[in-house]
């Protein structure tokens, strides 16, 4: 599928050919959900943590007889039955499973997304940038003429240094490098721009390395 490659100085416009297998696939929502929660499940500091029955200190000692009381049978003080025993099923700290997604899923989902934006004509393809920008006005013209805005820059290693200065500081923009493409920041921002090297490496990535 050939889409429109934009120009930083408005110049003639070309395009380029991107695989249909990046930007044309069918969407499963429930996929590309369960990719955000593994994500955010990641990003989550876990500091909460109770005691468990085996780390309470005190005596192992039976409290009672195993028979002839008529009541339950009881181990020890520990148990989460009682007062300042263990805490069953409570948070462990850093010790959490963390839940595990396969890697190919992890592809499939991101591809869908990518497909999601072109479906909803937000996906922009920008041509790599030869010369430093220092200017913001500069960068901010170019976003405004084409009339992005909440945008997420995925660029390759030399474009960034190029674009950097000028794009960093205006409002509801994120850049970040081609290798760190991911889901959640696809979603969370309404546009998203690719410079032309950072796709064609994105699209390697997805459809020719092995698992």
């Amino acid at each position: 599928m050939r889409l429109k490659l934009l120009n930083i100085e408005g110049n003639k416009s070309e395009s380029i050919d991107i695989s249909d297998k990046l930007i044309n696939l069918k969407v499963n929502h429930k996929l590309i959900k369960d990719v955000i929660d593994w994500q955010l499940n990641h990003f989550k500091p876990r500091k909460a943590k109770t005691k468990q029955r085996n780390e309470i200190k005190g005596s192992t000692k039976k409290i009672i007889p195993q028979k002839g009381t008529g009541g339950a049978r009881h181990a020890s003080r520990k148990a989460p039955l009682f007062v300042g025993g263990g805490i069953a099923h409570g948070p462990k700290g850093n010790v959490y499973k963390v839940k595990k997604i396969n890697k190919k899923v992890r592809k499939l989902a991101l591809a869908q997304t990518i497909s999601k934006k072109n479906t909803d004509k937000r996906l922009y393809i920008l041509a790599d940038i030869k010369k430093e920008i220092k200017k913001t006005k500069i960068f901010n013209k170019f976003l405004l003429d084409n009339k992005i805005s909440n945008v997420l820059i995925i660029s390759d290693n030399d474009t960034i240094k190029n674009i950097n200065k000028s794009a960093r500081n205006i409002k509801d923009v994120k850049i970040i490098k081609d290798n760190g493409t991911n889901v959640y920041d696809l979603i969370k921002f309404n546009n998203v721009i690719f410079t032309s090297t950072s796709i064609k490496n994105l699209e390697n990535r997805i459809l020719n390395e092995k698992n």
